[in-house]
């Protein structure tokens, strides 16, 4: 059975547990079967440590509801952080227990950047040496190899990331063959890949690569889905507010499925046949009400792959649920 899930947004529930608990009560009452959890959106970590207090009421409410679970780590963890890297190490080693404590299989990683995203305002693109950056990348890879040798019951799913513009590259995982070989260089089979199709497809028009032959690339390192749209226009760093973005067609818009211009259809079409991970939907909080709405557009695409519909023909509508004619 394919498990469609959709993220519970960190901004949405701010900490609190009540709204976690509705938010889960909304998906069950839609038919959705899994969720992914922001470990920082529930305030299961303080200071680089588990708080074991928050995590058993977190524990205690995420058993009430019969849904599979994935765990988001922080968005600001990065193994690549130069004035702590050992705090930075902690969170993610508490990120990767607190998945363990509420029974979740996939943790969600954002990978190393060479310029964090919280600092684009104050600093310029950083021109490091190759040297340097081969040095970043091997003790990213050094650090999530010990990590994944300690917690062997977890697959950390490094995430392709979006680009920037004047900023980019401040990421090597922009390009899914720099992933690829990140992964790969780590070496562990509890180490593989989230393939976020909203970002891949705002790479690929920054870059100018074909986003369905990347995303083929690296079909046997998937392990985890991401899935929301845009119109793959670029911004800069503090473009932030959608109502501003949107008009344009720009800006990382994680909007429900069918609603901008990504081949979402090609990409999953790409990978599925074998893969047994989540499709996890990624919609900001402003369209949560379009949840199901999403959802019925996901499964309508799956249908198209999957099988050929008994009676005419099956229909993506933008904007709106699937339907036969």
């Amino acid at each position: 059975m394919v498990a469609i899930g959709s993220k519970i947004d960190e901004v949405r529930v701010d900490g609190r547990l009540e709204q976690v608990r509705m938010d889960l009560k909304a998906y069950k009452k839609i038919g959705l079967k899994a969720a992914e959890i922001p470990v920082h959106g529930v305030d299961a970590i303080k200071n680089g440590r588990v708080d074991k207090r928050q995590t058993n009421k977190i524990v205690d409410l995420l058993r009430r509801f019969d849904f599979k679970y994935s765990v988001h780590a922080p968005n600001p963890l990065n193994l690549m952080d130069r004035e702590s890297p050992r705090l930075h190490a902690d969170v993610f080693r508490a990120s990767l227990t607190f998945a363990e404590e509420i029974g979740a299989k996939i943790l969600v990683y954002h990978p190393g950047r060479f310029l964090v995203e919280e600092e684009f305002p104050i600093n310029m693109p950083l021109l490091y040496t190759e040297e340097e950056k081969q040095q970043l990348l091997d003790e990213e890879a050094f650090t999530i190899e010990q990590l994944a040798r300690d917690f062997k019951g977890i697959t950390i799913c490094m995430e392709n990331a979006r680009p920037y513009l004047v900023h980019s590259p401040y990421c090597y995982a922009e390009q899914i063959g720099l992933l690829r070989d990140q992964v790969l260089r780590i070496g562990r089979s509890n180490v593989k890949i989230t393939l976020d199709i909203g970002h891949l497809y705002m790479a690929s028009k920054f870059y100018g690569f074909d986003p369905v032959e990347a995303a083929k690339s690296i079909a046997g390192l998937i392990a985890h889905t991401h899935v929301h749209d845009n119109f793959g226009g670029a911004i800069y760093h503090h473009q932030k507010t959608q109502t501003h973005q949107l008009p344009f067609g720009r800006g990382d818009s994680h909007m429900p499925v069918g609603w901008g211009n990504a081949p979402i259809r090609d990409i999953l079409a790409t990978y599925v046949d074998g893969y047994g991970g989540m499709y996890m939907m990624e919609l900001r909080n402003r369209y949560f009400d379009h949840t199901e709405e999403s959802r019925d557009n996901l499964e309508c695409i799956m249908t198209t792959i999957y099988r050929k519909p008994k009676k005419g023909k099956i229909v993506v509508k933008e904007g709106a649920a699937c339907s036969s004619t």
